[in-house]
């Protein structure tokens, strides 16, 4: 049992119908056609939507994957077409929205790793491999991949795990070509932004991404980047062979799975709000990592 503990109920903004809520953002469509994502401060952690928004989190989310979507440009083209705000929409959407082109989306998750943690190392203790890519004897949390890989899966709805699935599948589903050239770009773009991320002293452990088609060509979507879709560890503090510091959500679901939070994730009641201390916590760690990365200070 997932999903939300209380569904949010979506502004209504005239001229503009909405589509759907997901863990995070809001969608809509505009009267020319265009998509409007709004990004909430909401948050999600094992396969629940939570109870308590983390304050700034949706502007963090959507200013950090413009700022990512200007040092990829030259590698694959992004889907926003604006970020004003569309006409009589509330001024809590300033800064959190973005007006994009309508993608003909892959039903894949390209998600890219470096370094072997997460679900890869839990099928490595199994079997020494990662989505079924072979890997080096040795490897321990933490470890260093000798070369990125590329790992998709399936996209799941709201209370449901993405899945694992092989390149094979992949390619069966949405044709060789398609295949490759996700595989390739993924891993380019994550190259580019591991490299980035590392002259600021943050490693990029693993990441994923979202494609679709535009007129034929392939165009990025959603969010890229960011703590949600992304692993980020402070290089200083990198020790293989445990658990990392984080950027990302660990605060929280070390939290829910601590005695103090009295919730059992394998149980069927949901999780309970966060303690304001928690909530801040993750707040300053998200506000953290995208001042370390952009160089500027988070207003």
């Amino acid at each position: 049992m997932s999903g939300f503990v209380t569904k949010p109920e979506p502004v209504q903004v005239p001229g503009l119908e909405h589509l759907h809520t997901g863990k995070v953002r809001e969608l809509y469509r505009d009267q020319a056609g265009r998509l409007v994502m709004v990004a909430s401060d909401r948050t999600s952690a094992f396969d629940w939507v939570l109870p308590t928004d983390i304050p700034d989190k949706g502007r963090i989310l959507t200013q950090l994957s413009l700022w990512w979507f200007d040092r990829i440009a030259d590698l694959v083209p992004n889907h926003v077409i604006s970020t004003d705000l569309p006409a009589g929409a509330p001024a809590d959407w300033a800064g959190r929205t973005m007006i994009c082109d309508p993608l003909e989306m892959f039903p894949v998750e390209c998600v890219a790793r470096g370094y072997l943690t997460g679900s890869g190392l839990a099928e490595y203790n199994v079997s020494r491999t990662a989505c079924g890519i072979a890997l080096p004897q040795g490897l321990v949390d933490g470890s260093e991949l000798p070369a990125p890989i590329y790992t998709p899966a399936t996209k799941a709805e709201v209370g449901e795990h993405d899945e694992n699935v092989s390149y094979e599948e992949t390619a069966r589903r949405i044709g060789a070509d398609w295949a490759a050239t996700l595989r390739q770009t993924t891993l380019a773009v994550y190259t580019r932004a591991r490299d980035i991320a590392r002259e600021q002293g943050i490693i990029v452990a693993d990441t994923k991404f979202e494609f679709g088609l535009s007129d034929g060509e392939l165009v990025i979507g959603d969010e890229a980047l960011t703590p949600d879709s992304s692993r980020f560890w402070p290089a200083d503090e990198w020790q293989p062979g445990r658990t990392q510091p984080s950027y990302d959500k660990q605060i929280i679901r070390d939290w829910l799975s601590s005695a103090e939070s009295g919730w059992d994730r394998n149980g069927e009641q949901p999780p309970p709000p966060l303690p304001a201390a928690v909530a801040e916590r993750s707040r300053s760690r998200y506000i953290e990592v995208y001042e370390r990365l952009t160089g500027t200070e988070w207003v």
